[in-house]
């Protein structure tokens, strides 16, 4: 994979705006890699490896392709590895020769994007591992950075996860605020069905809640800060008329447990919120 396409990410747009970020676009005398511009000449050309130096499962490579051709069209660039395989610590990612100051000044954009995917792809595949259960889908959250939601839920999916609802838009969730306003729980699913809602995820956190959510509509329930005990009870009384989510307290300790109580989802906002960069490095010679 060199290009990387999907609704609602435009791959020209963020390099473009990541770059201007980098280089001070707009600022009193930006627009320019100040340090490369000045030591590097305008000619010279690099050769150059990005390696990993974690054992990591890899994300954003077409990405780092996309920041190092915005400044240097013709530059040669080969993928060693594709999105979402597993490799070791030392494993070459990608090899490029091309225009110095290019490489260098898309350097630092290209890493951070793929440290910081490589990272929540990674962690994902922990939590897969740690879940053991393939009956049982792991999912993440909104809890994402602002701007990268699209890069990181692309992220979970490359270490083997699922994403949830993208937004505020694709999907009701009625959690405990909309409840407080609403009066009860059947009466804020009530509400979104009566406004045309066909997707309403009711978030409950007792077993009493789950038939009034059910009578008035509810497509699917999250089940909040439950312990493995009443996750099951849970399921019982559902019975199977809607899909079932644990959620609340789940970490790679706690995720086997819960997953096992016959829900059908797992969401963990650990992915994309507290996933650590992978270490990965990019080594230059000069041609």
């Amino acid at each position: 994979m060199t290009e990387l396409s999907f609704p609602g990410f435009d791959l020209a747009r963020f390099v473009r705006e990541t770059l201007g970020e980098d280089l001070g676009e707009g600022l009193p005398g930006g627009g320019r890699d100040v340090t490369s511009d000045s030591v590097i000449p305008a000619d010279a050309r690099f050769f150059g490896v990005m390696d990993s130096r974690d054992a990591i499962v890899v994300a954003g490579l077409p990405i780092a392709v996309a920041f190092f051709r915005a400044l240097d069209p013709d530059m040669q660039i080969e993928l060693l590895v594709g999105e979402g395989d597993e490799v070791p610590a030392g494993t070459d990612l990608m090899r490029l020769e091309g225009n110095a100051r290019a490489m260098l000044t898309a350097e630092r954009s290209a890493l951070n994007t793929v440290q910081h995917l490589s990272g929540i792809a990674t962690l994902t595949r922990d939590y897969v591992r740690a879940m053991d259960n393939p009956a049982c889908t792991l999912l993440d959250t909104r809890k994402t950075i602002p701007g990268l939601r699209h890069l990181e839920k692309y992220a979970v999916r490359m270490g083997g996860g699922s994403n949830h609802r993208m937004g505020l838009w694709d999907a009701a969730m009625i959690k405990d605020n909309h409840v407080l306003v609403a009066g009860s729980v059947g009466e804020a699913v009530r509400r979104a069905v009566e406004a045309g809602v066909t997707q309403i995820i009711c978030e409950v956190d007792r077993l009493d809640q789950i038939e009034p959510a059910l009578a008035a509509g509810a497509t699917r329930l999250l089940l909040d800060n439950m312990e493995p005990g009443t996750l099951r009870d849970a399921v019982a009384i559902v019975a199977g008329r809607v899909p079932t989510e644990a959620s609340g307290g789940i970490n790679l300790q706690t995720i086997k447990a819960k997953a096992a109580t016959g829900v059908n989802y797992v969401s963990v906002g650990r992915l994309t919120q507290s996933a650590p960069a992978a270490d990965i490095g990019l080594d230059f010679t000069a041609l």
